[in-house]
């Protein structure tokens, strides 16, 4: 189980403020350089949406990152997310 603290950042989050911002890039640029639409990176930096593998792999090259980055992130924000809504009590721990 995961600790019940702060929630994760969202890899848009980081995506924006870490990247984005600070290289001065707009998100058409980087839809037009990693070849997505732009509503999909501004999806992304909104926390609208996720990152995938097809675009952990792209930011992976457009940063000088590694896709593994980016997902971990991505599950990261997931799993915490999940475990505020999902009721595991009632769940038995199955054996051989």
């Amino acid at each position: 189980m995961l600790k019940r603290g702060l929630p994760p950042v969202h890899p848009g989050e980081i995506l924006k403020e870490m990247y984005l911002d600070p290289l001065e890039i707009s998100v058409t640029e980087l839809a037009d350089n990693i070849g997505v639409a732009r509503r999909t990176v501004s999806l992304l930096i909104n926390q609208h949406s996720g990152v995938s593998a097809e675009m952990a792999l792209r930011l992976a090259k457009a940063f000088g990152t590694t896709p593994q980055f980016w997902l971990n992130m991505q599950q990261s924000h997931d799993l915490w997310n999940a475990e505020k809504r999902v009721i595991l009590k009632s769940i038995k721990q199955l054996s051989h």
